[in-house]
């Protein structure tokens, strides 16, 4: 691993997303310098799945010797990251590297992505990114040695980045470029730079993802800290570069990278927008022992794809309209057996509404489990949902009355078929 030397020592770190995670990876990676780092993220109270909060954040930099501000601050309030800024700069003195680490992830298709994921995703990756960096700026430029550093993929425009999930992809290279205009903009004053991992990190997001036995085909939070510091060591001349973490250690000496992984000799995985395709992602996941909670597009069960279940959620997607969301306010899930076995959702509570294949969007206020045929059936107006409910065929758990009130779309889609 990538010994410290020192070079932090009485610098100030501004690191939104810190609480967990690689932010605070990154911020412990300082702290053992005798830095001063500044926890900007949302979580003060103890969130029920996820580890951490600003607080435990900073007792551990403090143990680990350098000093802590922590900040409750969301990078899409305005108001928050400045007040944040001021006290840093009243605490400190001022601001000698930002780390733009706080980023939302949803890896949906257009269709099934509702508009207040997409408003998170643009808000936090790239406005947040953009906001925080130009509240910043004008304490940055006084530093000796001043630097930005966005948690952020090389700008790689292959299209296979971008069907399975064009909102994510559109707010992540919104952040990286941020790094191409400002390490321009600010060249010879800041260096302004993105880093991103060569493999899979073991994080609350990628166990998300991946589900169970990611694990050990990830590395851990550590070796992107190591590599955040050595960017942090070089000139302001080291500017508008996209690095990968394994290059950069690699230039710094370090041959063993085993002592970042898990599992050490165990396969790792490639991380998104690199070379590998999704689709090989996906694969080698499972290979592994690990499920990936995350759809590649060419999924390996045909009734996601095609078939008519699928061809069904085409005419229900072409119905779905701000009144009807309106009149019903409810989130569907369909756990459907049969020769078409999947699950599906209908969202008829968020913005124009949605539908598509894998878990809803939110928690499910209904959750219906019937044989696919039947599925079909209802939604051709063959079968009610009342009389599928009472003959057995049908399982209802959650609200009876909205699942009557589903009856009015399925009236709807008649005219459709």
């Amino acid at each position: 691993m990538l010994q410290n030397t020192g070079k932090l020592a009485g610098y100030t770190i501004f690191i939104t997303g810190a609480s967990r995670g690689i932010g605070k990876a990154i911020a412990l990676k300082a702290a053992r310098d005798g830095a001063n780092v500044v926890i900007a993220a949302k979580t003060a109270d103890p969130h029920p799945k996820l580890p951490g909060t600003i607080y435990t954040a900073a007792a551990e930099i403090e143990a680990a010797g350098g000093k802590a501000l922590p900040c409750i601050v969301d990078v899409r309030d305005e108001k928050q990251i400045n007040d944040a800024v001021e006290q840093a700069v009243e605490k400190f003195g001022g601001i000698d590297i930002l780390v733009n680490n706080a980023s939302a992830i949803n890896l949906t298709g257009t269709l099934e992505t509702p508009m207040k994921k997409i408003d998170l995703m643009l808000g936090i990756n790239l406005r947040g990114t953009y906001l925080t960096s130009k509240l910043c700026i004008p304490h940055l430029l006084k530093s000796k040695n001043p630097h930005i550093l966005n948690l952020s993929p090389p700008l790689n425009l292959n299209p296979i980045w971008f069907k399975n999930h064009t909102a994510y992809t559109m707010a992540k290279y919104g952040m990286s470029m941020c790094v191409l205009g400002m390490a321009e903009e600010f060249k010879g004053s800041i260096a302004v730079n993105a880093l991103w991992p060569k493999t899979a990190i073991q994080t609350a997001a990628m166990d998300m993802l991946g589900g169970s036995g990611i694990d050990k085909q990830c590395r851990k939070v550590e070796i992107v800290a190591d590599a955040a510091y050595a960017i942090f060591k070089q000139p302001t001349s080291f500017t508008g570069q996209f690095v990968i973490d394994e290059d950069i250690l690699r230039k710094e000496g370090i041959r063993d990278f085993d002592v970042y992984a898990v599992e050490p000799g165990h396969p790792l995985l490639p991380d998104f927008f690199l070379d590998q395709q999704p689709e090989d992602l996906a694969r080698q996941m499972k290979e592994h022992g690990a499920t990936p909670a995350f759809k590649s597009g060419k999924t390996s069960t045909d009734s996601a794809s095609t078939g008519p279940v699928s061809d069904m959620f085409n005419i229900i997607r072409g119905v779905l309209s701000p009144d009807i969301v309106k009149t019903t306010q409810g989130v569907y899930r369909f756990d459907l057996s049969g020769d078409h076995a999947g699950v599906w959702y209908i969202d008829l509570k968020n913005d124009a509404g949605s539908a598509g294949s894998g878990e809803p969007p939110v928690k499910a206020d209904v959750i219906m489990t019937l044989d696919s045929s039947d599925f079909i059936k209802m939604f051709e107006g063959k079968l009610k949902p009342t009389m599928a409910f009472m003959s057995g065929k049908l399982k209802i758990k959650g609200d009876m009355g909205l699942a009557i009130k589903l009856e009015k779309m399925m009236a709807m889609m008649k005219s459709k078929l």
